[in-house]
């Protein structure tokens, strides 16, 4: 088993902050504990250099994004041309080793054809144009739409390079059959890592439901006025938790007493509302990736509610609770605030939770190479 490792990625892998460098550090973490000698290179742009990177890897390479308005002008993504440097090719080149390309954005080497002697392998955060094309659907501001529209565009043309790895390692089922169809046998499903190192011990009962994400991101904005809107009528208690200056939402949620807004300035303060919610009520509009929010809230909480698009993908249905409009959330959340979260839940969640196994995971990598 070759244990020397090349990763490329596309930000500062840490604080693990949000879903796409939370896999990242996660899989770091990981693959360090398996032994593995890990050199890794991360193009930056507003986070710092991190310390804590280097408790698991053998090297760790800064690279400044180049993030001027004419990288956005080609014909290649801007999330692509914008990550490109001469010192990482030599940094690649001087340890022979496998190299792992953190998503589309970071495999421009990759399409430049220079280690074709090496194992390539490129993980796969997102269907990316089928992405972009959601933002571009939610967005309401005309530029964005029209970036995120031609960005699309550019995506679904430049995915072509994934026929020159040796494996993509898809990061949900969903799209792990989009890519099979074009690129066959090379695509494994390799589920999301994550913080999570067992279940949480939680009593039975839990005290309001709760919602939490990044509302910078549209798609949560727009998921968190849904469930105010939804929760309104309710008497029951609704918790939004986040990072928000928004004046909408925040004066919507102003508006009633069973629902309130909590600003998350840690990850400790977000495990005690997860240890104290009854209920996660998770909704997206996009069914691109794994929502790492709804590992979380299986690992760390009691019941989870969610539609469809939001748990596509994950093959963690089973141990949710669909429901995919206003009136389904309330007849769910009612049906739920008065039962007991059961030992027998509790296994099956065991069960159901064990192919998101870290170490596991990090096995199956390993022996990729």
């Amino acid at each position: 088993m070759n244990k020397k490792i090349h990763i490329i990625c596309f930000d500062v892998p840490f604080p693990a902050t949000y879903g796409g460098v939370m896999d990242v550090f996660c899989k770091v973490q990981s693959l360090s504990k398996k032994g593995a000698e890990i050199y890794l290179h991360v193009f930056q742009y507003g986070r710092p250099e991190q310390v804590v990177l280097k408790e698991y890897c053998t090297e760790v390479h800064y690279y400044q994004r180049k993030t001027s308005f004419f990288k956005a002008l080609g014909l290649l993504p801007y999330v692509v041309s914008s990550r490109s440097d001469r010192q990482l090719v030599n940094n690649l080149k001087r340890i022979d080793a496998p190299i792992l390309f953190e998503g589309l954005h970071s495999t421009l080497v990759l399409r430049k054809k220079l280690f074709k002697d090496r194992k390539l392998l490129v993980r796969t955060h997102n269907i990316e144009h089928q992405y972009y094309k959601q933002l571009a659907t939610n967005e309401t501001n005309l530029f964005k739409k029209l970036y995120y529209r031609t960005a699309s565009f550019k995506l679904k043309h430049y995915e072509k390079v994934l026929k020159q790895c040796d494996q993509i390692l898809a990061i949900s089922e969903y799209e792990a059959k989009h890519f099979v169809k074009k690129y066959g046998e090379k695509v494994i499903f390799l589920p999301a890592f994550h913080p999570n190192k067992k279940l949480h011990e939680l009593s039975k009962k839990g005290y309001f439901a709760l919602y939490h994400g990044n509302l910078d991101v549209t798609d949560n904005m727009k998921a968190a006025l849904f469930l105010v809107d939804a929760f309104k009528s309710m008497p029951y208690p609704l918790v939004i938790a986040g990072q928000s200056n928004d004046k909408n939402l925040l004066s919507k949620i102003d508006q009633y007493k069973n629902i309130s807004f909590i600003s998350i300035e840690d990850e400790q303060q977000l495990l005690e509302l997860f240890h104290r919610a009854h209920v996660n009520v998770l909704y997206s509009f996009n069914n691109s990736g794994v929502k790492l929010k709804l590992i979380n809230a299986l690992f760390q909480s009691r019941y989870v509610i969610a539609n469809h698009r939001l748990v596509e993908g994950s093959g963690l249905d089973s141990i949710c609770i669909i429901a995919n409009n206003k009136k389904e959330i309330m007849l769910q959340v009612i049906k739920t605030i008065d039962k007991d979260f059961s030992e027998e839940e509790i296994a099956f969640r065991k069960e159901k939770l064990d192919v998101y196994n870290n170490l596991k995971n990090a096995e199956i990598l390993l022996d990729l190479l």
